[in-house]
């Protein structure tokens, strides 16, 4: 079972970035897959979530209308597309796995490596 994240990079604000995530060893129709982010100093938190049960969940008001978690699974990938985006976006971004859709970064059984999204205001 494996998480790869990746799409991360240096980008001005306003402007936009994807983020995919590659899984293996398993299949997305039996879990969900989150999007955290953890900011320098910051604790991590739940961004975006997708499940074929729960369908898309946002947990973050402060990305509501700019991020969109969306999925293919016959790549086995799940994307944050991520636009507009600010200063205080700059974190770096984790996947993982979880049996269903949820903010509590302690339900997730699988991580990604994470990438780092740096916005310059």
């Amino acid at each position: 079972v494996q998480l790869q994240a990746s799409g991360g990079g240096l980008v001005q604000a306003g402007g936009s970035l994807r983020l995919s995530c590659v899984a293996s060893g398993f299949s997305f129709d039996d879990y969900a897959i989150g999007w955290f982010r953890q900011a320098p100093g910051k604790e991590r938190e739940g961004v975006q979530c997708i499940s074929s049960s729960d369908g898309s969940r946002n947990w973050l008001q402060a990305v509501k209308g700019r991020f969109t978690i969306s999925s293919d699974n016959a790549k086995n990938t799940v994307y944050l597309q991520m636009n507009n985006l600010k200063a205080e976006d700059t974190a770096v971004y984790y996947c993982a796995k979880a049996p269903f859709c949820t903010h509590y970064s302690g339900t997730y059984t699988q991580w990604g490596q994470g990438t780092l999204v740096t916005v310059s205001s």
